[in-house]
């Protein structure tokens, strides 16, 4: 690989700055890489270890044709993602799902920073916003950002940072879970990444069962708050289960104890009203999450409440659930179209903190951050990204849609809050697709096509893209 005389510090040793700083070292810089733990501890973290996963061991579909996510871990592949690459090393059985052994994974990112010679890894906390001298560099310290680089970037920026709480799910042991009661099976027997259409482990509740397990969600005792956390909002795509029961009797069956696509091998002829699935957590299959089960009950109550699922009534948990406060920025007004900081351009920002929700968006961002670094440390010019491309459409909903220079100003948002990676921030089609007769579609069929056309489109236009850099990079030379 080539070296060159760039140095960019990163701040945050999660996917993120994880995946920054790979990009950095793979395009010939220096990559200083700045972790506190285990120097400094967090509420949410347990080890020491880079790119450590502290909720989900998911990243979600791997479907690059039918999902938005499955779509961006196929781009983020193409450009050379250490995240993906760790993660596809240490996969587990998930159905359509990419999920990782969180050990493994974590274990292969810090080896191979550790092992590239254009990486330092420093392991100690920056009190503050990091020094002018650096030069340029990645805030990359995720939602639960240290207090005082918090404070200095709010001191900076003349902003609040928005908050929000994330609820962690917990993970019983395999071994503990009753399979006279329960069964393997993935929703509609699907078949992904590392798996057989058999990965998933389903407890069925009746009516019965279920009723009186939303009533014991909505009684049981939970984590009380803080005053200055009192307002804090959830967010809507990690809400805790007892929240999501207390919005309607029927939110978690039509949610994530959806019973379709499932068949109860012990007695076929019964439909459950709803069914709780744990997804594998570990390569060794001894220990499985509860899909979907992020809470904010007390420890005592998770046990209690939790015990009544039909084949866990014996569980033994390697982790309950918990709650903590994210942080991130309101970066349409606070970043440009290439992360960079607007009062101090020689600092942008990447992962969860700039308001992207997710282990894959929060890499993502993290891969363009020190792409983008690299190409302004050594005055090359770096196309934006087609926001037809599904980190393009991130990174817009990031940044407001200020995707280049010579890009207006965005208007002024309402309300910017956490998004996930979806078919909705992607610009029209031109075009809706057609049937073979030349007839608009409608239903499933329509919305299986428009996704086709909106991934093949971004495919194209990715592909564009990199040969486009390529060949500026090599005039540049």
């Amino acid at each position: 690989m080539p070296k060159s005389d760039t140095t960019i510090h990163v701040v945050g040793g999660g996917l993120a700055g994880s995946e920054a700083a790979w990009q950095i070292a793979e395009a010939g810089g220096r990559a200083v890489l700045h972790e506190m733990r285990p120097v400094r501890g967090t509420e949410a973290h347990h080890g020491a270890g880079l790119a450590e996963l502290v909720c989900s061991n998911s990243f979600r579909s791997d479907d690059p044709h039918g999902n938005a996510v499955g779509l961006l871990h196929q781009e983020m592949r193409a450009l050379d993602s250490l995240i993906l690459r760790a993660a596809d090393a240490h996969q587990v059985p998930a159905g359509g799902a990419l999920a990782v052994d969180r050990d493994g994974f974590s274990a292969a990112v810090t080896a191979a920073l550790e092992a590239h010679p254009n990486v330092t890894i420093v392991r100690a906390e920056v009190a503050g916003l990091p020094p002018e001298a650096w030069g340029p560099c990645i805030v990359a310290t995720g939602p639960l950002t240290a207090p005082a680089l918090a404070e200095a970037i709010r001191a900076l920026t003349g902003a609040d940072a928005l908050a929000f709480f994330d609820a962690i799910a917990p993970i019983v042991h395999r071994d503990s879970i009753d399979m006279g009661k329960a069964w393997f099976q993935s929703r509609y027997d699907k078949v992904g990444p590392g798996g057989n259409g058999a990965d998933y482990i389903n407890c069925p509740m009746d009516r019965t069962q279920y009723d009186a397990f939303i009533q014991a969600l909505i009684a049981g005792d939970k984590i009380g708050f803080k005053d200055w956390e009192a307002s804090t909002p959830y967010f809507d795509g990690c809400l805790p289960i007892e929240v999501m029961a207390e919005r309607g009797p029927e939110t978690l069956r039509h949610g994530p104890m959806k019973p379709v696509g499932l068949t109860n091998p012990h007695d076929p002829t019964v439909k459950a009203c709803a069914i709780v699935q744990l997804r594998q957590d570990n390569a060794l299959g001894t220990l499985y999450n509860m899909v979907g089960f992020q809470t904010k009950l007390t420890y005592s109550e998770q046990v209690r409440v939790f015990r009544t699922i039909p084949g866990l009534e014996n569980a033994e948990f390697a982790r309950l659930g918990g709650l903590h406060r994210n942080t991130y920025l309101d970066s349409p007004r606070l970043l440009d179209g290439t992360l960079r900081l607007k009062v101090r351009p020689s600092l942008r920002f990447a992962g969860q903190i700039t308001g992207c929700e997710g282990y894959v968006e929060s890499a993502a961002i993290g891969l363009m951050a020190g792409r983008f670094a690299m190409a302004e440390a050594e005055g090359r010019a770096l196309a934006p990204l087609p926001p037809t491309t599904a980190l393009g459409a991130l990174i817009a909903h990031i940044t407001g849609g200020h995707l280049s220079e010579d890009a207006p100003e965005p208007a002024k948002p309402r309300s910017f809050q956490p998004m996930n990676v979806n078919f909705g921030l992607f610009p029209p089609l031109a075009a809706m697709p057609r049937n073979a007769t030349g007839k608009r579609l409608r239903g499933p069929e329509k919305a299986m096509l428009k996704r086709r056309a909106l991934t093949d489109r971004a495919r194209a236009d990715l592909s564009a893209w990199v040969s486009g850099a390529a060949s500026r990079a090599e005039a540049a030379e």
